[in-house]
């Protein structure tokens, strides 16, 4: 069962952030069988074992085997300055530098206006290729606006939803092409004549998305 995880890098404790990361998850769930989900907010940790790179501290340890066990990833942040948190930036040097070989990743990013649409594709896209992302799906960038809280649950508006969950199905289906499941009766595979190695071309990274609320 491919195990997803959703690692959210914002500050707050009312983050909107959150909410939309919660919002894929619940999608997942709901319409995407033989997920294992677990959920990773990096203002929960430790400050001082964070910022003093203690991997060895329980919850950082923790929270790093999390990261290494997880076949995909859910990384989300809001935008400060132009760019992802530092706080989410602690959290990204305390893994190796092949943190992320082999895994698929959903980057989504939450802010107040358009001019930071570009972040995902300029600031977090980059660092999730150093770190070895198999493949980085198409990221969503979410209006702080989309997300509208009352006294009841917070909900996204209906446009920047609809954008959302499309982004979670394409990252579902590579999530799950790429741990395929052998039947348990499939008989032992027959060793093929030797050949040359043949290297495939990597998948093309699709830009980042935009998801606006109604006028």
């Amino acid at each position: 069962m491919p195990k997803l995880l959703a690692l959210t890098g914002s500050p707050s404790a009312h983050s909107r952030t959150a909410v939309v990361a919660d919002h894929a998850l619940r999608h997942l769930t709901r319409s995407h069988a033989g997920f294992e989900t677990a959920r990773l907010a990096v203002r929960e940790l430790p400050a001082a074992d964070l910022l003093a790179a203690r991997r060895g501290e329980p919850e950082i340890r923790r929270a790093l085997e999390a990261v290494a066990e997880a076949d995909g990833l859910i990384i989300a942040t809001p935008v400060y300055k132009a760019s992802y948190t530092g706080l989410l930036k602690a959290f990204l040097d305390l893994l190796p530098q092949d943190g992320l070989v082999g895994k698929t990743v959903l980057p989504l990013a939450t802010g107040g206006s358009l001019a930071h649409v570009l972040t995902i594709d300029y600031a977090l896209r980059p660092v999730l290729s150093a770190l070895g992302a198999r493949h980085v799906t198409a990221g969503r960038f979410v209006l702080d606006s989309s997300v509208e809280r009352g006294s009841g649950p917070d909900r996204l508006r209906p446009e920047a939803e609809i954008d959302l969950l499309q982004a979670v199905d394409e990252f579902a289906d590579a999530l799950r092409a790429a741990t395929p499941q052998a039947p348990a009766d499939a008989p032992a595979p027959v060793d093929p004549p030797a050949q040359a190695d043949v290297l495939a071309p990597a998948a093309p990274l699709a830009a980042a998305t935009v998801l606006t609320g109604a006028p």
